[in-house]
């Protein structure tokens, strides 16, 4: 899609500001097209990497498949909770944000086999892979949000994980009940020091 047109920094500000965390509680039915899957997945395609390892990936659960890692994911709680701690209404949570939402999308991270870079500024190029994602649903008003549960970034089998490859989390997306939800910022003077010296 060829670029239209360089959008002004009030878009950009709007865009970035907007960008919030809307859980599956807040989705509605209605599914998300491939297409506009496959829209959001080319823009995280576009983050910055070093030596251009493009070390993202994506595996895309819907249908059939969603359901499956809704179950594993609540009997894996199961599995690693101490019995004293097991919560049922979490394990029922676990399988109702699956059911809510319209596609979970696994983030993984796969090593460049030579290591030219360091892991870490392979997991910011996947970190901005996200952030790409997350603009994009924005402007396409789809709630989303990234969840890193241990039943699934600690487990390789259930995602066939190849060698150097880890999962970073699960997003979940879904068309949501638009309503303001608050945010703020403590502000950046706090957290800049200007070096002139």
């Amino acid at each position: 899609m060829p670029i239209q047109s360089i959008p002004s920094i009030q878009q950009v500000n709007d865009l970035i500001r907007l960008r919030r965390s809307v859980f599956p509680d807040d989705y509605l039915e209605g599914e998300i097209d491939r297409a506009t899957i496959e829209l959001i997945l080319e823009n995280a395609n576009w983050a910055p990497n070093h030596k251009k390892t493009e070390p993202w990936r994506f595996k895309v659960f819907q249908d059939a498949a969603k359901s499956r890692l809704g179950g594993f994911l609540a009997e894996r709680y199961k599995e690693l909770a101490d019995p004293s701690n097991f919560k049922q209404a979490k394990y029922d949570k676990t399988i109702r944000k699956v059911d809510k939402s319209s596609v979970i999308i696994a983030i993984c991270m796969q090593r460049d086999a030579k290591e030219r870079v360091p892991e870490w500024e392979e997991l910011a190029a996947v970190a901005c892979a996200v952030q790409n994602m997350w603009l994009s649903c924005v402007s396409l008003d789809i709630g989303c949000y990234w969840s890193s549960p241990k039943s699934i970034t600690n487990d390789r089998e259930f995602l066939k994980l190849k060698v150097g490859e880890r999962c970073l989390g699960l997003f979940y997306m879904g068309y949501w009940k638009q309503r303001k939800i608050k945010s703020t910022r403590s502000p950046i003077a706090e957290k800049v020091e200007w070096v002139k010296e």
